[in-house]
Formats: C-alpha cells, structure tokens, sequence
C-alpha cells in the first residue's frame, strides 16, 4: 500500500518525505486555504513547489461543477508537472470530464466518493484513483472501512485498473484496517502517519535497553 500526505503544509510534506515511506500527496482547496494560498497564480505555483519535493503523484483538485470549466482547469493543473493527479468530484460532469482526461492522456483522482456504486462509474470513466472518504462515512454512522473492502472486491472481480486510494483518515488504526481490506493508497494527515510508530511496550522496552546499556 502507498502512502500518500493529505496536507498543503510544506514543512510536514519534507517531514513525511525525510521518513521514508512517502508516495506521494494531496491536496485540497480547504486545504490550501488553511495554508494561507489564495488566488490562482499562488496556489499554481504552490502546487509546482510540492511537485518538486516529491517524486510520486500530487493530486491537484478543480474548483468547477460544469464539464467544459473543469476540462480548462484540468489541463492548466497537468501542465504544472508531469506528477500532477487532476481531481475531480463525483458528479455527472465529473464523470464525463475523467473520460474525457482519460482519452487524452490526464491522469485523474475521482474525490468525495461514498458509495461503491459511484466507484464502479470512476472506474469506468478511466480514473486513476477513486478515493472513498472513509472517516466522513463513519460520522454517518456506516462503516467507512467496509466500503473499502467493497470497492477493492469488485475492483478485482472485474479487472479495473483504478487504484482505491482511501482518504478522509483519522487514525492510526484506519491505515492498518485499510490495508487489511485492500486499498491500494492511504492520503493521511502526518499525526496518523506518526502515529503508527507508538506503542507502549516499544517505550518500555526502549528504556530497559537504554537501563541496562548504562550498567555495560
């Protein structure tokens, strides 16, 4: 499974990349907006900044509902580097605009998804990702994990290549419980990420080792 950072922030993107394990990022207009870029001309060259820090996919997102804006505004994101990930939302002209990327060679990241059927319809479209928000369906009192196993399931049985990128993660035990049930990518806020490494009998045994290193 990749590891993608779900953040604007410059500083815990390197943080993430100095650890190792980073596949890649992104990104939304809250997101962005929380980092104090505003306007197009900064949050383009935003967008290049963290494409130059990262060498896997950054998923850049479109502000447009309608098909021809969110086209126009797909192809100036591809332009910013060949890494960029246009994102669309699932909505008809965002389905009809990832087929429409998808025949031209625009690699895309089919966003707020809650639903397998929605999946099957990405996937269909010729999306590269499809990215099911897990910790929003949990608010809803479903299961977010299961609707992961669901999209991995049938995603196998009938052969798409879209990647099941999970999104909307709270916790360290969402990452493990997506990787249990077949996402190919989690996008985690860094607190997740870091999370994973604690557990308290590592602290415990840490400290024995440092104890008795101090009697050698």
């Amino acid at each position: 499974m990749k590891f993608f950072i779900d953040t604007a922030n410059l500083s815990q993107i390197q943080e993430a990349h100095d650890l190792g394990i980073l596949d890649g990022v992104t990104t939304n207009p809250s997101l962005m907006a929380k980092e104090g870029i505003k306007g197009e001309a900064a949050i383009m060259k935003h967008y290049e900044t963290i494409c130059e820090m990262v060498e896997g996919d950054v998923s850049a997102e479109v502000l447009s509902t309608d098909f021809a804006s969110i086209v126009e505004e797909g192809k100036k994101l591809a332009a910013i580097h060949p890494n960029i990930v246009v994102k669309v939302p699932m909505i008809k002209d965002g389905v009809k605009a990832i087929k429409w990327f998808t025949e031209n060679g625009i690699r895309t990241n089919c966003t707020l998804v809650f639903s397998a059927g929605q999946a099957i319809l990405a996937a269909k479209a010729g999306a590269a990702y499809v990215s099911p928000f897990i910790g929003r369906i949990d608010d809803s009192n479903w299961d977010g994990i299961e609707l992961i196993a669901q999209i991995a399931q049938i995603y196998s049985i009938q052969g798409f290549k879209t990647e099941v990128l999970a999104a909307s993660i709270r916790t360290p035990l969402h990452i493990v419980k997506c990787a249990e049930n077949g996402a190919d990518v989690c996008t985690c806020p860094l607190d997740s990420i870091l999370g994973l490494l604690k557990h308290p009998l590592t602290d415990i045994g840490l400290a024995k080792f440092l104890e008795d290193a101090k009697k050698m």
